[in-house]
């Protein structure tokens, strides 16, 4: 049995379909991962990854930058400010802006979007399956 699972950014829906499950990371709760049959459920989501599971085929993996989720009747919305999908991650542009991130924070380790910006780049990184060489 599967979830009608969706990915939905300001400017598209970038996935839809049938999935066996789905793992995200959320503000308060860390990594969960929801099956059919969850509970309803809603979070705002953390900077992570998020794994989708469908039905058939490989796993799809999206670099999240906030957002929510919300689960009910096996339906499975992530409404996010900022998602990329693996394939669409330019590795060298992540490389380039972690470097520039971890050089603002050696400068001001008080830079409150620093850190972030550091999270977002090394995300990108592990969602393209890519090193920060």
């Amino acid at each position: 049995m599967t979830m009608q699972v969706q990915v939905v950014s300001p400017e598209r829906i970038l996935w839809t379909g049938d999935a066996e499950l789905v793992t995200a990371r959320t503000v308060e709760g860390g990594d969960i991962t929801f099956l059919t049959g969850h509970a309803p459920f809603v979070g705002a989501l953390e900077i992570g990854q998020v794994i989708i599971r469908p039905e058939a085929g490989e796993d799809t993996a999206f670099a999240v930058h906030g957002g929510f989720v919300e689960v009910s009747s096996n339906q499975v919305s992530l409404l996010t400010d900022v998602a990329e999908p693996a394939a669409d991650i330019d590795v060298e542009r992540a490389r380039a802006a972690l470097a520039t991130a971890k050089a603002a924070l050696a400068t001001d380790p008080l830079d409150p979007a620093a850190p972030a910006a550091v999270r977002r780049a090394e995300l990108r990184l592990l969602v393209a399956g890519a090193t920060a060489d």
